[in-house]
């Protein structure tokens, strides 16, 4: 297999891991793509524990993602609706926000859904105080913004260990 080849392929991998910012399943296009190249290329025989590991890492990112939201969320005093509001927030958010900035405006567009959704949500549903459905906000946009970094670690380590066995 050519150096070019793999070259390009561990780039476009890369980009399929900045895909986890905007609350896209980078992770998944990254082992699909991964699984793929295996199938298909001469000579590319991986290891059941390099599969093994990639399960791992992107079930493991895709709960993380989500424990992480429901983490922040619950510590600052939001209820399930909340949550729940802030969650769907932040999925709007990033495809709202996602023709900004070349695709960038996901990332704010994210952090803002999950604050958005849950302070909405707080606020108008459950008729919380405005700082109560603040603070509870508070905790579903810094819960979102530790579970993406989170994932987008787990979609990198993704492409690490395919650079390994490349």
């Amino acid at each position: 297999m050519s150096f070019l080849a793999s070259s390009l392929f561990l780039v476009l991998l890369g980009l399929c891991a900045l895909l986890n910012l905007a609350a896209l399943p980078g992770n998944w296009i990254i082992a699909a793509l991964v699984t793929t190249w295996a199938c298909f290329v001469r000579g590319m025989e991986l290891p059941l524990s390099f599969f093994l590991l990639m399960v791992l890492f992107l079930l493991g990112g895709e709960c993380v993602e989500f424990l992480a939201q429901l983490w922040g969320s619950k510590k600052f005093g939001s209820s399930r609706a909340s949550t729940v509001a802030g969650m769907a927030g932040a999925i709007f958010g990033a495809f709202f926000c996602m023709p900004l900035f070349f695709g960038l405006g996901a990332i704010p567009g994210a952090l803002a859904g999950a604050w958005g959704g849950c302070f909405l949500a707080a606020f108008f549903l459950e008729r919380h105080p405005s700082g109560e459905a603040v603070h509870a906000a508070n905790g579903a946009f810094l819960g979102r913004l530790l579970g993406m970094a989170i994932k987008f670690g787990a979609g990198i380590a993704m492409v690490m260990l395919t650079a390994m066995h490349l």
